[in-house]
């Protein structure tokens, strides 16, 4: 039986020396070395996200970067060119002005990425303008309406940059947190994912910015910072004024734990970083949108 097997091992021994000898390894590598082929938009986009704030902006289709239980649509190629235009400008060199660019480089999301269509919740009945993931990435939606929005300052701000101020609020906090005693100033009035049931009226009054500030703490801080530089004076005061005498104190007090927070540690004047803000998104209606 041993000897069988000796020979056995012997011819396929034989056999693959014999294979290994007749075939010639080619001197080509397997692999694809040649550089990406990029478009027009591409190299723009290497030009004025990548190189200046290592981003990756994203417009291609990849549905496993979204959340698979939403029913979307790819962003346009020249409706996400606007945007990109957009947010670089609005948002981007806003801050850029305020705190530098070494500023945005630091802290800034590493992937935007850009959807055609909104993300409807059919649980709550509400859209979904944007998600930021643990401040690496954000996801904007609604991408293909933009065209409608670019004359309009307001419905920029709802639409893309209310919810750019606020996801990006949050990364400076998760960085350097804010005082505690901020969320002990209306602790009893959280109330989760039961915000979607309250106005922005109602929540005003018990002093909150909006209803979904009404979730927890966090949500409740940044949308102080969003409201505030996406907002001119008037509909703040006039916010206030419908708040009443105690809605407005409670936001008022948080307001300053805000402008405190963002001007002692990270050197940031938050209502000239409003005006900034405004007078970018004034000038958008002027700018070459579409062509790169």
């Amino acid at each position: 039986m041993k000897k069988y097997i000796k020979y056995f091992l012997l011819a396929s021994l034989t056999l693959f020396t014999a294979s290994c000898h007749e075939d010639e390894i080619e001197d080509t590598s397997i692999f694809d070395t040649n550089p990406p082929q990029r478009n027009a938009f591409d190299q723009w986009l290497m030009n004025n996200y990548i190189a200046p704030y290592n981003i990756d902006y994203k417009y291609k289709w990849e549905d496993i970067e979204t959340n698979m239980s939403y029913d979307l649509s790819p962003a346009g190629y020249n409706e996400a060119i606007t945007l990109a235009k957009v947010v670089k400008y609005v948002w981007l060199e806003a801050y850029d002005e305020i705190a530098g660019i070494h500023f945005m480089r630091t802290y800034v999301p590493k992937q935007i990425l850009v959807v055609g269509s909104a993300a409807y919740n059919a649980d709550t009945q509400s859209t979904v303008l944007g998600t930021a993931e643990g401040g690496l990435k954000v996801i904007l939606y609604n991408v293909n309406n933009i065209s409608n929005y670019v004359n309009e300052v307001d419905l920029l701000n709802k639409y893309y940059f209310h919810t750019m101020h606020h996801e990006f609020a949050h990364i400076l906090h998760q960085a350097r947190n804010y005082d505690p005693d901020f969320k002990k100033i209306t602790e009893a009035d959280y109330i989760g994912s039961e915000w979607t049931e309250k106005t922005d009226t109602a929540a005003n009054k018990l002093g909150f910015v909006t209803a979904y500030a009404m979730d927890q703490p966090d949500e409740d801080f940044v949308e102080i910072i969003a409201c505030r530089v996406t907002n001119d004076q008037a509909w703040w005061d006039k916010m206030l004024e419908g708040a009443g005498k105690e809605g407005a104190e409670k936001i008022t007090r948080k307001f300053e734990m805000v402008n405190n927070y963002l001007r002692n540690l990270w050197n940031i004047d938050i209502d000239r970083l409003r005006s900034v803000v405004l007078r970018r998104s004034k000038e958008v209606k002027d700018l070459d949108l579409n062509t790169v």
